[in-house]
């Protein structure tokens, strides 16, 4: 009798501390020893918000929706706007904006629709450890949709980087299911530029709001100088390894599934969870916008600390109430513009008086160096298929081919002399068929047929 009361306190106190390190876990804790970002690297995030805020309105000369001081941007300047009824399911819609003030060219996707059909089938196209690419694993009903979107707009967006010069950089941004259909589609522009007319590494930029989990750790590490996350306080998306598929089948309310969720993460050990590589993360370098501190009421001014983070990238949830709304790309919006007035506030105190803590080339050293390091600890912690990324490293479709590969290539050239580029038939050269039949990344065949033995995350 007395061992089995022993058995219950134990249960019971054990029980006790882990509820009150969830319950006092708040989304500041994640990003606690990262630095602040500086006013010029968080400057674009507050304004593709708003253009993502954009792809609602269905008239930008009349909006009717527009955020706090509006939109600001020329409606004359948007290139193409696509809907539903266009992409036919394929993608959420978009639109095609030409910044001339800012030198960009910017395609902005929407986030999910809940009450459309195509995008609950976008999010099911998936299974865990289904789509291999670029060494790593991606979410398989997203590339489709990445795909999808360069076939139709590849040529535009080729056409509009010739004709201003050549100079402009290349913008994708989106927003909750559409972030994760950013950062792919930036993934596979890097791997193939010369095919939207050369534009280099270094003008290639993604902006994922409130990020979906759509690539594993060596790919969200890998291309981190590329795809930049923003991310709200308590954002439950970022958070949750649970597949999005997942969550929208569940038969439990969110708040249930993510306690759930919390509970099951508890028991998994760090280094299973970096050792899985089915195991999806946020992509690139993180924004965090911090805004409310644990015991304290109300918001706060907004602070935004920023880094590549390899372990703990954003793996617990956090059991707030502002878990969902924190979500909303318009309190994202609101927020980030916030936080942006407040950086410029505080850097331009600092030069009245004193020099800049940080100088601009100084911090461009930093980014620099903070990816290195990132891919670096990717390495020592043996995640599957981490490797380190040369400073000139072509596109993968420009390698030199074998000879093997000759007829591939002249048939390829052949079939694309029109002077359109089939992007599927661009993303297959990576791959090969397995033995069920999918498309895996040729040097990965061996790996795949381990993968079954590590269990699901």
């Amino acid at each position: 009798m007395s061992v089995s009361c022993g058995v219950e306190c134990v249960l019971i106190l054990g029980f006790s501390r882990w509820m009150w390190k969830r319950c006092t876990y708040v989304g500041s804790d994640d990003s606690a020893s990262w630095s602040n970002a500086t006013p010029e690297e968080f400057e674009p995030i507050p304004r593709v918000c708003r253009l993502i805020l954009a792809v609602y309105e269905s008239d930008l000369h009349n909006p009717q929706f527009q955020p706090s001081g509006g939109y600001r941007l020329n409606p004359d300047w948007v290139v193409k706007r696509v809907t539903y009824e266009q992409t036919l399911g394929h993608a959420p819609p978009y639109i095609i904006y030409l910044d001339h003030d800012h030198r960009e060219i910017v395609l902005a996707i929407r986030g999910l629709n809940l009450i459309k059909e195509s995008d609950y089938k976008l999010l099911l196209d998936n299974r865990l450890g289904r789509q291999m690419f670029d060494g790593g694993y991606v979410h398989h009903g997203l590339l489709k949709s990445a795909i999808w979107l360069l076939n139709e707009e590849g040529e535009t967006l080729k056409r509009l980087w010739v004709e201003n010069g050549s100079d402009y950089t290349m913008v994708f941004a989106g927003h909750s299911l559409g972030s994760g259909v950013a950062a792919l589609l930036a993934v596979i522009v890097v791997n193939h530029r010369h095919r939207l007319g050369g534009v280099p590494r270094s003008k290639v930029r993604c902006y994922a709001v409130a990020p979906a989990r759509c690539m594993s750790l060596n790919l969200a590490v890998k291309y981190a100088d590329v795809i930049h996350s923003a991310i709200l306080q308590d954002d439950f998306l970022p958070r949750t390894a649970t597949p999005l598929e997942d969550i929208f089948k569940s038969v439990f309310c969110l708040p249930c599934l993510l306690f759930l969720v919390c509970l099951r993460d508890t028991f998994i050990p760090e280094g299973r969870k970096l050792r899985d590589p089915r195991r999806l993360y946020a992509p690139g370098r993180m924004y965090h916008i911090v805004e409310r501190k644990f015991c304290r009421c109300g918001r706060f001014p907004p602070e935004v600390r920023t880094a590549i983070p390899v372990e703990g990238r954003f793996e617990h949830i956090v059991l707030s109430c502002n878990a969902t709304s924190d979500h909303g790309i318009i309190w994202i919006e609101r927020e980030a513009e916030k936080a942006l007035q407040m950086l410029r506030e505080s850097s331009s105190s600092e030069t009245i008086t004193t020099p800049p803590k940080v100088q601009k080339l100084e911090r461009l050293k930093t980014i620099e160096k903070e990816h290195k390091d990132a891919l670096q600890k990717a390495l020592s912690l043996n995640i599957p298929h981490a490797a380190v990324r040369g400073e000139d490293e072509p596109p993968q479709d420009e390698a030199e081919p074998s000879q093997g590969d000759n007829e591939d290539a002249l048939k390829t050239k052949s079939q694309s002399s029109g002077g359109t580029t089939n992007w599927d038939q661009v993303v297959e050269k990576l791959f090969k068929k397995n033995e069920s039949g999918d498309l895996v990344v040729q040097s990965d065949v061996e790996v795949e047929a381990l993968t079954p033995a590590l269990a699901p995350s």
